[in-house]
């Protein structure tokens, strides 16, 4: 399914794939890989609330921030929470800027091989093959409890609303 008028890219507008989800939906399966390339998916994090930040590349000043911003959040969060990012960066390149950069609190996952996750959740971008920034936060019985897919790609995302919304659920 192809959905338009939904996110830009420095104003021009993009095209997403996927039916995307909404707050109430059940949220569905995907398949990514993590940094050792082991398959890893929504059922790996059961029982927990899940916060997903997706970030287009992670070597972008703004998917740089919102990672940095969520390593930061995560630290002293009870134990019945996971923070995960998401994007289309190839593994290697994750484990190297978070080795760089300092992220051990985020779970970081790369979509590259398939889009699992990118169709699954409605935010693979069509014309550039990257995932739209965005934020899910799903609670323990993998209820969708928070929908955000930032208009323009190159802004942040609402960290605070987010954030108040995940406070809820712990």
């Amino acid at each position: 399914m192809e959905r338009k008028g939904i996110v830009t890219i420095k104003g021009k507008p993009l095209t997403l794939l996927g039916e995307g989800v909404r707050v109430g939906d059940r949220a569905p399966d995907f398949t990514v890989l993590d940094r050792d390339l082991k398959e890893v998916g929504l059922k790996d994090f059961s029982g927990k609330v899940k916060l997903i930040s997706v970030t287009p590349s992670l070597d972008t000043p703004v998917c740089d921030a919102q990672l940095r911003r969520f390593n930061k959040e995560a630290t002293g969060v009870s134990e019945d929470v996971v923070f995960l990012n998401i994007s289309m960066d190839l593994p290697f390149a994750i484990s190297r800027f978070c080795s760089a950069a300092g992220i051990d609190r985020v779970v970081t996952l790369s979509d590259h091989r398939d889009a699992s996750f990118g169709m699954a959740y409605g935010v693979l971008i069509k014309e550039l093959r990257l995932l739209a920034r965005s934020i899910f936060i799903i609670d323990r019985d993998d209820r969708v409890r928070y929908v955000e897919i930032v208009p323009e790609v190159t802004n942040d995302p609402d960290y605070e609303r987010a954030l108040e919304v995940l406070k809820g659920l712990i």
